[in-house]
């Protein structure tokens, strides 16, 4: 199942943009007056290509081969069984092997960290006479669940859990190979001597270990390419 986290201040604040940006766009085109019109387009497509890769882009999309990181500039695929450990401070890090991804979203702040903690504390009763709603089983579990953790701590539990089972299934296969080639090379061996030796149970390694993966992302290379021809545009106007 495909899984997509990102921060929803930062979604709300770039799709708000997004629409302000579209009126401004219609109005300095049906208004267009030279080049204030041009230098304002310019202003507003960089402020608008700043947007989409800060706030519209980036997230973490866990898929059912891995977790890819979307950051503003770069994209990082990482394996399941790739993934070592899995750290939270203010943002989320993905260590594997010697690479360190840093997750730009979802991040934690330090009132929501505060509020977390709140919220791990027991609740107080009140007086003798204060009578509150009975929360249901549904609820009670939920808040268990979500008990002293921000949305960062609860997305990286994820990544971890995932990975660790994508590791143990792993492991077991590969059990289950060396020990269906084990037997037939007993077999082998026990019918013409010196027919060769099966490889070691559990000798895996890292040599089926798939590769991380980190390229640039085209979608935030077009945005700046886009806001660059609208500056160039409008130098030239000028």
């Amino acid at each position: 199942m495909k899984q997509v986290f990102r921060s929803r201040a930062a979604l709300i604040l770039g799709w708000v943009w997004m629409v302000f940006a579209a009126l401004n766009a219609v109005d300095l085109v049906v208004r267009y007056s030279g080049p204030e019109s041009m230098v304002a387009g310019a202003v507003l497509a960089v402020i608008t290509a700043l947007v989409y890769i800060t706030c519209l882009r980036p997230g973490v999309v866990l898929a059912e081969d891995g977790v890819l990181v979307r950051n503003p500039f770069r994209d990082t695929f990482l394996p399941w069984t790739a993934v070592d450990d899995v750290t939270v401070s203010h943002a989320i890090k993905i260590t594997s092997g010697d690479t360190v991804v840093r997750c730009w979203t979802p991040q934690t702040s330090g009132r929501e960290r505060a509020s977390a903690t709140r919220r791990a504390r027991p609740a107080r009763t009140g007086g003798r006479f204060r009578t509150e709603a009975t929360p249901t089983k549904g609820e009670q579990a939920a808040a268990q669940l979500l008990a002293g953790k921000t949305h960062a701590d609860w997305v990286a539990e994820q990544i971890a859990e995932r990975a660790e089972s994508a590791r143990r299934a792993a492991a077991f296969a590969a059990t289950r190979t060396a020990g269906t080639a084990g037997a037939s090379g007993t077999a082998r061996t026990a019918g013409t001597p010196g027919s060769g030796t099966a490889p070691a149970a559990g000798d895996t390694g890292d040599a089926g270990r798939a590769p991380v993966r980190l390229t640039w992302a085209p979608a935030a290379m077009i945005a700046l390419l886009g806001a660059l021809v609208v500056v160039v545009a409008a130098v030239v106007v000028s």
